[in-house]
């Protein structure tokens, strides 16, 4: 997922704010500029294509290349929310371990069995994309049920993911402020989340994310940097590993369905590659580019996340970074800090875009819109960082948002979409394996969603 941690926030946002004002000139986005999930942004010259959730793509605009969308995938599956994998197997022992391996496995699958969705064959048997966006997908799907339910769906799976984001972006930064800015004095975490509502209220007037986008770049790569960097740490303190208890022989069920919820959240993407395949200038590349990238992205959570929990064991806290020695962590979560404050925009700019067209009418005036665009955005801040306040636990709130929104968008609904497209030109084992994973996809979004309130509701108890 993360919460992750987005280009395609910028693509929905772009083609949002075109329905709400037809009348105005949009400004030109160079396609591939990155943000911290290394994402895409659309050319948007032609107001009659935009680009974006519900909307058809222009042909003509400028292609990435196969690396350029492998470096988008990649990213949008390394970001921030690695740094609390170690805790997600501390908490789910071995068969963390083991689902950590399998899920970008189903993941990449269900990636793949998605786009398919978007194809249909002509009448000589060749594949003619004939849909645009997971949205359009979902609206074929539910047309008998009803004909908008099945986008409604997604778009609110969408916001509700968008928020959780936010949110866990909120929490890291509050957390990494405690223990980096002011963790030899006595500063309430009421004082660290003022201060971090203080340096996003610039949010609130942000109307182009282009410059935003080029830093979280940067960011992205310091994020590599950091994971190497805490990798290295613990390849130095390889002499303790003998020392440690490598899994409990009993694993607490509660604990492996929120670790399971982290690790699925992490490898969420799936709302994104309907469009990133289209940008493609070699689309036929895409399964392959899949395959790599989450085989690497596997390798490297795999290996953080083991040589953490053997480094440190039982005292694994939710953020790794906090293992650290004092000097070396102090370094690591004000880079870490810098990276979250920069990525939280993005997501908060396209929530508040897709709450801006369901209160806003295209028709209004331009100043009494811009006073309420203000007061949304002001609303979804503030709600943003009052839940952050409420649910201060980093790795029970990443995988609460896994397994509500990371398993139904990730897991549920590629399988079942792709059954109710394709079934008549699958085979029966192919058949039998997405029902599998819609299966498991269900069992983890109700088990975990179950089992993330339990354990929050139990730890505003201990508070």
């Amino acid at each position: 997922m993360s919460v992750f941690h987005l280009s395609w926030m910028k693509a929905i946002a772009e083609s949002l704010r075109m329905k709400l004002c037809h009348e105005r000139e949009e400004e030109n986005v160079s396609l591939v500029s990155r943000d911290e999930l290394g994402h895409t942004y659309g050319d948007q010259s032609d107001e009659s294509q935009t680009f974006g959730l519900g909307s058809p793509v222009e042909s003509s605009r400028e292609k990435i290349t196969t690396w350029e969308a492998g470096w988008n995938v990649t990213n949008a599956v390394q970001g921030i929310f690695v740094l609390g994998l170690p805790y997600a197997l501390l908490q789910s022992g071995y068969l963390g371990l083991l689902f950590l391996m399998l899920s970008p496995l189903i993941c990449s699958y269900t990636g793949k069995i998605l786009v398919s969705c978007l194809y249909e064959e002509d009448e000589n048997g060749h594949l003619v994309r004939v849909r645009q966006t997971y949205e359009d997908i979902a609206n074929v799907c539910f047309r008998h049920l009803c004909p908008c339910l099945g986008g409604k769906l997604v778009i609110g799976a969408q916001l509700l993911e968008l928020l959780m984001t936010c949110i866990l972006y909120l929490v890291v930064s509050s957390n990494l402020i405690c223990h980096s800015l002011f963790f030899s004095l006595p500063v309430s975490p009421l004082v660290c989340s003022a201060a971090i509502f203080l340096m996003l209220v610039p949010c609130m007037l942000i109307r182009d994310l282009r410059v935003v986008s080029k830093l979280s770049f940067f960011c992205s790569l310091a994020q590599f940097l950091i994971t190497f960097l805490i990798i290295g740490y613990c390849l130095h303190q390889s002499e303790q590993w003998q020392s440690r208890n490598l899994g409990a022989e009993a694993v607490n069920f509660d604990g492996f369905q929120v670790g399971l919820g982290v690790i699925i959240f992490s490898y969420t993407s799936q709302i994104y590659l309907p469009t990133l395949e289209e940008s493609m200038r070699n689309p036929s590349d895409f399964s392959v580019m899949m395959d790599w990238t989450h085989t690497l992205a596997c390798g490297m959570k795999t290996s953080l996340s083991l040589l953490a929990f053997l480094t440190w064991g039982e005292q694994t806290k939710e953020v790794i970074s906090d293992n650290l020695p004092s000097t070396l962590r102090v370094l690591v979560n004000l880079c870490l800090l810098v990276k979250a404050l920069l990525s939280y925009p993005l997501p908060f700019f396209a929530a508040a875009e897709i709450l801006q067209r369901s209160v806003l009418r295209s028709n209004s005036s331009s100043e009494w819109s811009d006073r309420w665009k203000l007061v949304i955005r002001g609303v979804l801040l503030l709600t943003t960082l009052l839940v952050a306040m409420c649910v201060p636990r980093f790795s029970l709130l990443m995988g609460l948002t896994g397994s509500v929104s990371g398993a139904s968008m990730s897991l549920m609904l590629p399988a079942l979409f792709h059954l109710k497209l394709k079934w008549n030109q699958m085979n029966s084992p192919w058949k039998i394996l997405d029902v599998t994973v819609f299966l498991f996809g269900f069992f983890c979004s109700v088990s975990g969603l179950v089992c993330s309130i339990k354990q929050i509701i139990a730890a505003f108890e201990q508070d």
